[in-house]
């Protein structure tokens, strides 16, 4: 992060509450905060007292609504009033961010945020902050690697005893299943702290692994409380349904019998998307929530549903742990996340403030399983791509990201992934223009990364056996998070004996199924070529530009994803009514023109599937095809090429136009439907149509069975 020195700055600890006045001062502000008959829980208590009066670095492990966040409101307003500077809690949530700054005011506290979202307000809270009037201040991880952040506010924070906190903690261990590089920014931070600061860490999902990982970077003198993690409100239940279809009918018919207000968790912003506007449609007021909601729109569905003017948000983990309502009633998930910690961590949004909440799982074992894959990635890349990276830099002259992308086989997330690591390591070093090599001393820890990739196997292949599992549901997901008071719950189906009814209405299922298989995809042209690359370059012509095509679905979806699965894997052959529903897509398809022919865009796996495919739609739509595309070299398969400026070199200059392969007369000025199997970086097609358009062709819709 370029670390963060006190050498500079004498300071001496200011004085500290006493034992006594710690459990009095807590219950007032426990109070303040939860009303008047509220009572400290000892841990809180035991808390407060390491961390303010015994100035010992603390690490808190404790349950979804056990009240985290009042230890260190309660902390902050003690040491405030006793002199120190103000409390910097680190957070990766905006929502619990902006949750906290208005929870803290009920202490008389004035709480800031700095993040990527109120860039407007930044001048204002660092003149507060030069002036001392602000008591928390809330920042991402992500700060700590802004250097403008570093030197404008973070000296200022450090010129006064100030207090330090890391929400959702196990973000900071490679083990955790958040796991966050610029957490790792923390641990030099906290070996640069005075041994008297008070510091405290704090999670509610952290298995022993991850707790000792955490534990070990607070220092050796670091107490570990642990609380349960039993949740005596969540009621948790499991029902097997054989596809989408029935699941969204199951929730359609029975969300109104859920208790107040509560969420539906999706895997995907797709999945989330079509399941609300069913649900919409079926009468329930409903919204969807995804990483994809404009931050406006967010605050705007979290408070509706606060106010329950929601039935329910239909959600991805975007909804995840900083969002606080306290009656929140149920959570449904259609699908369920690829790890028990994770899941805990949903379903913990339920039930703090009620005597009853509903939790209820719909697995989609094949569709969760095939979204798992497609976003399953390791803390670490391979070691060859570690390597890859470090050969390209110099300790002299930056190397850019764009740059770096045109030689290593990475997207673009993963490399800034590696590269923030690798830097928190003190391989490389963060400049103006990219990367410096800094230490040519760094070496792979294959131990660590294959750890890394044996737990991800394990927690996903428990995950697709959790609806089967024998046993209490609720123990299981505490054993998974090493929780060793756990013991049967007495409520779950399992423990009970009970199954929720699967009986449904086959109109509804079936009405349902329509539903599914009638949200075609849409396929965004691709409009500037990759950096990096000698050629091709720049920005793409509009006239040799591909127009918006279309998908019959995409990876994980449960209208006709599984069998386009089964089709793509070529465990079933495509049958007529798979190439009507491609036909179904055309004819919804809101295009000027009609296409006046078909080509296949070349295949060295399925060329026969794309021929079968590109045969039925012209026979249905009555229009010649013509394998005007022919391949001239073979590069290697673009599966297996992770970033654009990879996948565009893969395909440039592998393809031509053939004149024996056109109709009589030469390409049609026609619109022409170019087909292909699927579609994933979108860049086979973006060099196909290229070519046909600069061939003479007219405009180019591309039509794929499944996209991603």
């Amino acid at each position: 992060m370029g670390v963060v020195r006190f050498a500079s700055v004498a300071l001496t600890a200011p004085p500290r509450p006493t034992t006594a006045e710690v459990e009095a001062e807590l219950t007032e502000h426990v109070r303040a905060l939860a009303g008047p008959d509220a009572v400290p829980r000892p841990e809180q208590v035991a808390a407060v007292q390491a961390v303010v009066a015994d100035g010992r670095r603390t690490l808190l492990v404790a349950r979804t609504g056990f009240g985290k966040s009042a230890v260190y409101f309660s902390a902050t307003r003690m040491l405030r009033d006793r002199g120190w500077g103000p409390t910097v809690v680190v957070s990766p949530l905006l929502a619990l961010m902006r949750d906290q700054v208005a929870a803290a005011q009920r202490l008389g506290l004035v709480a800031e945020t700095i993040n990527s979202s109120n860039t407007d307000e930044w001048d204002r809270i660092e003149a507060a902050i030069t002036s001392d009037a602000v008591d928390l201040l809330l920042i991402s991880p992500e700060r700590l690697a802004n250097q403008g952040f570093r030197e404008r506010v973070f000296h200022l924070l450090l010129e006064q005893p100030m207090a330090l906190v890391c929400d959702e903690a196990h973000c900071i261990s490679d083990w955790g299943h958040d796991f966050r590089p610029d957490y790792l920014r923390l641990r030099h931070l906290l070996d640069e702290l005075p041994s008297w600061t008070p510091v405290l860490a704090t999670t509610a999902t952290a298995n022993q692994r991850v707790t000792d990982d955490v534990a070990s970077q607070l220092g050796s003198d670091a107490l570990v409380l642990r609380t349960t993690l039993d949740r005596e409100a969540l009621h948790l239940s499991v029902v097997d349904l054989p596809d989408d279809a029935h699941r969204l009918a199951w929730v359609s018919e029975h969300l109104d019998e859920l208790p107040g207000s509560g969420i539906v968790y999706c895997l995907t912003q797709e999945q989330a998307g079509q399941t609300a506007e069913w649900l919409r449609l079926r009468g329930h007021a409903c919204e969807a929530y995804t990483g994809g909601t404009e931050p406006e729109q967010r605050l705007v569905l979290e408070e509706q549903l606060r106010a329950n003017e929601l039935k329910a948000l239909v959600a991805t983990s975007a909804l995840g742990m900083g969002f606080d309502k306290g009656d929140l009633a149920f959570c449904v998930h259609l699908g369920l996340p690829p790890t028990p910690v994770a899941y805990y961590q949903q379903i913990g949004r339920a039930g703090r403030a009620l005597q009853r909440a509903e939790v209820v799982a719909l697995p989609r074992p094949t569709e969760d399983a095939a979204v798992w894959r497609w976003f399953e990635q390791v803390s670490l890349p391979p070691e060859s791509t570690c390597d890859e990276v470090l050969l390209q830099l110099s300790s002299s002259r930056p190397t850019s990201v764009p740059t770096l992308e045109s030689v290593v086989n990475l997207g673009r997330s993963r490399l800034q992934t590696l590269l923030k690591i690798l830097e928190v390591d003190g391989a490389i070093r963060a400049v103006k223009g990219g990367y410096l090599l800094a230490d040519e001393g760094w070496t792979y820890d294959r131990d660590k990364a294959e750890r890394l990739r044996r737990l991800r196997r394990e927690e996903s292949e428990q995950m697709l056996a959790f609806a089967d599992r024998p046993g209490c549901r609720l123990r299981f997901l505490r054993e998974a998070l090493d929780d060793a008071e756990a013991e049967d719950c007495g409520r779950c189906d399992r423990c009970l004996g009970t199954v929720r009814t699967t009986d449904l209405d086959p109109e509804l299922v079936a009405e349902a199924g329509r539903h599914l298989r009638a949200g075609d995809v849409g396929i965004e042209p691709r409009r500037q070529w990759p950096t990096g690359l000698d050629e091709p370059k720049g920005r793409i012509k509009p006239d040799a530009q591909a127009r918006w095509g279309r998908a019959l679905c995409r990876v994980g979806d449960g209208g006709w994803g599984p069998m386009i699965d089964e089709v793509l894997t070529g465990d079933r052959l495509l049958h007529e009514d798979m190439v009507r529903a491609v036909a179904g897509v055309l004819k919804r398809w809101d295009w000027e023109q009609r296409p006046g022919w078909i080509c296949p865009v070349p295949s060295r796996r399925r060329q026969g599937l794309i021929d079968r495919l590109c045969s039925g739609l012209g026979q249905l739509g009555k229009l010649p095809v013509h394998p005007a595309l022919v391949r001239i070299e073979d590069g290697g398969f673009q599966a297996d090429q992770a970033n654009s400026a990879h996948q565009v070199a893969n395909v440039w200059g592998r393809f031509t136009v053939d004149p024996d392969q056109l109709p009589e007369g030469g390409l049609l000025d026609g619109p022409v439907l170019l087909v292909d199997d699927e579609c994933d970086s979108r860049w086979t097609l973006t060099v196909a149509a290229h070519l046909l358009r600069e061939a003479g062709s007219g405009p180019v819709l591309p039509l794929v069975l499944r996209s991603r």
